[in-house]
């Protein structure tokens, strides 16, 4: 069975939402979208479901999570090349994101940034012929 991953995420707004990640380059399944879900497809198995705060608080008995006082989870996706990486974080900044940040490592650059939601976004590049000392 291959299993689908589907991280939940609650947004003030569904349409800045899908305006921001559209602006990045990101495609939806208007399959499981409307004016309370924007599905986000990030690869063949994995989606990121944005939730109005109203329906996000349907499915949770402990509420939302207040990213201005402290993080809920780092959604870090891989990309293809560093230049991917800068790409999308010159696109992320240029559509409203804040607290960005470059780190790099043996093999490893990232870029990451906060939605306008406050959610944490980290995009990493891996070089495979790399070696950790």
């Amino acid at each position: 069975m291959t299993r689908t991953t589907f991280v939940n995420l609650p947004v003030k707004s569904v349409d800045a939402t899908r305006e921001f990640f559209s602006a990045l380059g990101f495609g939806y399944d208007e399959a499981f979208s409307d004016d309370r879900a924007l599905c986000m497809v990030v690869s063949d198995t994995s989606r990121v479901l944005f939730l109005s705060e109203p329906f996000f608080a349907e499915f949770t008995p402990s509420g939302i999570a207040d990213t201005s006082a402290g993080a809920e989870v780092i959604t870090c996706l891989s990309a293809d090349s560093r230049e991917d990486v800068d790409r999308i974080a010159e696109a992320a900044a240029v559509a409203g994101a804040t607290h960005a940040r470059t780190t790099e490592h043996t093999g490893m650059y990232s870029r990451s940034f906060a939605d306008p939601d406050g959610h944490l976004w980290e995009f990493l590049y891996m070089d495979a012929t790399a070696t950790i000392s």
